[in-house]
């Protein structure tokens, strides 16, 4: 079974949210969505899991030496009563995450769509940091 850095933190996750159903007045109610960082040639890309973002104005989105920062809110559609509520596990609050970037990016260049949760940032490489492979003279 191939090592995905991370997993071993996944049940972190749910004993946080156990914990968080169990003394809620005691853990403020934030959270750092998941988020993957790659490169191909010209560009970084991050990837973040968002559900339940419902317009664009409740995500925001800053880049700042080669930090990528995202925040916003996910607020409940429908609102239960506390003495209905079963089980709480979706989340709903103001959330924020902030990551490295591996590479210099042009932030003015970069783009970000949203669809089925998943927020996708794409960043140009600045033209500093584009690798080129330099040919040698063989004498």
């Amino acid at each position: 079974m191939p090592f995905i850095p991370g997993d071993r933190f996944r049940n972190l996750d749910t004993l946080k949210r156990e914990f968080m159903n169990m003394f809620p007045d005691l853990i403020p109610e934030s959270s750092s969505p998941r988020i993957d960082v790659y490169e191909t040639e010209t560009h970084v890309v991050a990837s973040c899991e968002i559900p339940g973002i419902e317009k664009k104005e409740d995500i925001d989105i800053h880049i700042d030496d080669n930090m990528l920062t995202i925040s916003g809110t996910i607020n409940k559609m429908h609102e239960v009563r506390e003495e209905n509520l079963y089980r709480r596990e979706r989340f709903s609050g103001r959330f924020e995450r902030v990551v490295n970037l591996p590479s210099s990016v042009t932030a003015e260049d970069a783009k970000a769509s949203y669809k089925n949760g998943i927020l996708e940032i794409r960043m140009p490489k600045s033209l500093m940091d584009r690798r080129k492979k330099v040919d040698i003279d063989f004498l």
